[in-house]
């Protein structure tokens, strides 16, 4: 039996092992997820401690995205336009470093038939979750992106020396375009009921999206959906994050109604 998991520093909850665990049942797999606590002081052995107990693949959270980049001998294209890695792979002995994140998005966006391409875009929140949402945005041809963040911090002016074709603003500067995403953990269970803007922002846009996947309907999302916003919740970037981990793992692609099946069977399950 192949060995998988997720490894971070403290890791609590998660539904990647309901998620892994469903694929391997449902596709023939014999394989197995775990989750794995590492402490910071022993991160730079996390990829040969995986080949010593011939984990073959993980995926990879905070705070270890971006620490383990040096460490790792082959990178895809998407992670080095990131700067992040979330998906590792360990293959005849070399480690390969992937973002998944990054297609998980795109497919959310596809899902909620929300269009990109010459688009202003508004990014809430500066941490991991934003890089990637960038990139992704960049690539699908937004015209315009602005970051807004609640103080002028370091993590935003990082973001702008790496990603020089976003703009840059503090929460009270005025805000408008075409699609605002929510990469911020503002309205997540249990600390629900609250928004990361306030409903005259949220007024200005035609499409909004939430990565956040618990509960389905943040209150972000209930006020972009009073207003006649498309709207688009983060339970599917979860999932596709997953399954693009696992066709990276397994070497091959499986049927976009895979998707569908995990969403129904998490939210019927799985989601407050």
């Amino acid at each position: 039996m192949k060995t998988y998991g997720l490894i971070g520093e403290k890791l609590g909850h998660s539904l990647s092992p309901v998620i892994h665990q469903y694929i391997f049942e449902n596709y023939n797999i014999k394989g197995y997820y775990s989750l794995y606590e590492v402490e910071k002081s022993n991160a730079e052995n996390i990829i040969e401690g995986m080949k010593i107990m011939g984990i073959e693949g993980v995926n990879i959270t905070i705070p270890y995205k971006e620490t383990l980049l040096p460490k790792i001998d082959f990178l895809s294209e998407e992670v080095r336009k990131i700067g992040a890695v979330n998906v590792l792979k360990v293959k005849d002995g070399k480690s390969y470093g992937y973002n998944s994140d990054y297609y998980g998005f795109i497919r959310l966006l596809e899902r909620g038939e929300i269009e990109i391409k010459g688009k202003s875009c508004v990014v809430l929140g500066t941490g991991g979750a934003a890089k990637s949402v960038i990139t992704a945005l960049h690539d699908l041809g937004a015209e315009s992106i602005k970051v807004v963040s609640r103080t002028l911090s370091s993590k935003l002016t990082d973001l702008l020396e790496k990603f020089p074709y976003i703009n840059i603003a503090i929460y009270e500067n005025f805000l408008e375009g075409d699609v605002i995403i929510n990469t911020t953990p503002v309205g997540m269970y249990p600390n629900v009921g609250v928004s990361p803007v306030d409903e005259e922002v949220i007024k200005r846009f035609t499409a909004a999206v939430d990565i956040v996947y618990n509960p389905l309907r943040t209150e972000f999302l209930n006020l972009a959906e009073k207003n006649g916003l498309q709207c688009a919740d983060g339970l599917y970037m979860l999932i596709e994050q997953a399954v693009k981990a696992q066709e990276i793992w397994q070497e091959r692609e499986f049927d976009d109604s895979l998707g569908e099946e995990l969403y129904n069977y998490l939210a019927d399950n799985f989601i407050k």
